[in-house]
């Protein structure tokens, strides 16, 4: 909980701060809270629709609610995001993702 709270320090300061409002996103699936995460994951992407890592996680929180169809839209835009910024990298992990899930 001291990360989530430093987490929350830092976003006091810079609440538009993409990196940071992953990273408690990620602490808050670590503790199994899944919707306080979904929701900054969605505030990232209206932020930065560029912020590429954000769509792999937030598709995975859609998978394991059971919205494979909202999952699948996800990857989809992270993968036309990762294409636009010129990062394969982001790509690749989006279309193995994607792929593993519609096949």
């Amino acid at each position: 909980m001291e990360k989530m709270e430093q987490l929350r320090a830092f976003l006091k300061i810079s609440p538009d701060d993409p990196f940071l409002k992953h990273a408690l996103a990620l602490e808050h699936i670590k503790i199994g809270e899944d919707e306080p995460a979904r929701q900054l994951f969605m505030e990232i992407l209206k932020l930065d629709p560029l912020y590429t890592g954000t769509y792999y996680h937030l598709a995975r929180l859609l998978e394991r609610a059971g919205e494979r169809d909202s999952a699948i839209s996800c990857y989809k835009k992270g993968m036309t995001a990762s294409k636009e910024k010129g990062d394969q990298h982001a790509y690749n992990e989006l279309q193995a993702a994607y792929e593993d899930l519609i096949y």
